[in-house]
């Protein structure tokens, strides 16, 4: 999908060079004019085109996401990878259907526009850092902390472990709250050499204090992603609908003034 956007702009900005390069001035006197200005054939196309391209981005995935539909067929995460495609391809259409002059009515819908993108990849990163089932469903709070095992009735029953060691690898596994730390798993590796634990229990030990970590960390980023989350959507959705309003606006005043494309 990155490829089709990077070709897609590479293409508009190779085909209109020339025109986008005059000054808004001397436009007039290109003689490709009729074609690249907004009201043009070329143009207005890249409006249409890019207007249906954010609406059925919108629409599509609301309607899967709220509404269930095609549910069936597509899973969640895939209908918001495509709507992500779609929401960027087309406000690169409208940029080029505008031929880079904004003023006016426009100029707002076009920097809500930006706002709206820009969110919304701040959104994908937020959306990634939570934990999903592969279906692409959000995992709860209470579901996260239920994948995680209790590591002393384990230690203790599947290894025979005396109860200093296992408080032991307890706290390794506590160690600074779950973070990534290398050297706290090379400090355990170490610790569980000097009590000479047989190397297969050592390994599944280690495996299982790792997974607890990464369960903890996951704990951790959902708990401040839901968060974050919340104060996305307060950023995201104003924007939308202000680029919405004055779209319909927009299209209302052009066709009010007799502006048709191929019709």
């Amino acid at each position: 999908m990155v490829v089709i956007i990077l070709a897609a702009i590479v293409y508009l900005a190779y085909t209109g060079y020339t025109y986008y390069q005059t000054p808004l001035e001397e436009r007039f006197y290109h003689p490709r004019h009729n074609w690249f200005k907004p009201s043009g054939i070329y143009g207005q196309g890249l409006g249409i085109v890019g207007t249906f391209l954010i609406v059925f981005g919108v629409a599509i995935y609301i309607a899967r996401k709220r509404y269930n539909f095609l549910s069936k067929y597509i899973r969640l995460k895939y209908l918001l990878e495509f709507h992500i495609f779609l929401c960027t391809l087309g406000p690169i259409l409208i940029v080029f259907h505008t031929a880079f002059k904004f003023g006016g009515i426009v100029s707002i819908a076009f920097w809500s526009m930006v706002a709206v993108v820009l969110s919304g990849v701040v959104g994908r990163f937020i959306y990634i850092q939570i934990p999903r089932t592969i279906e692409g469903r959000e995992l709860s709070l209470y579901e996260v902390k239920n994948m995680k095992t209790d590591l002393t009735v384990v230690l203790s029953e599947k290894f025979n472990l005396e109860n200093n060691m296992v408080q032991m690898i307890v706290d390794y596994s506590n160690e600074e709250n779950g973070s990534k730390n290398y050297r706290t798993i090379g400090k355990l590796r170490s610790e569980l050499k000097k009590n000479k634990l047989p190397r297969k229990e050592r390994i599944s030990i280690l495996k299982m204090v790792k997974n607890e970590m990464s369960l903890s960390r996951k704990i951790a980023r959902l708990q401040t992603m839901i968060k974050l989350f919340k104060y996305w959507h307060v950023a995201h959705m104003p924007f939308a609908l202000i680029m919405l309003i004055i779209v319909i606006i927009h299209i209302g005043i052009t066709v009010a003034f007799g502006y048709k494309w191929i019709f």
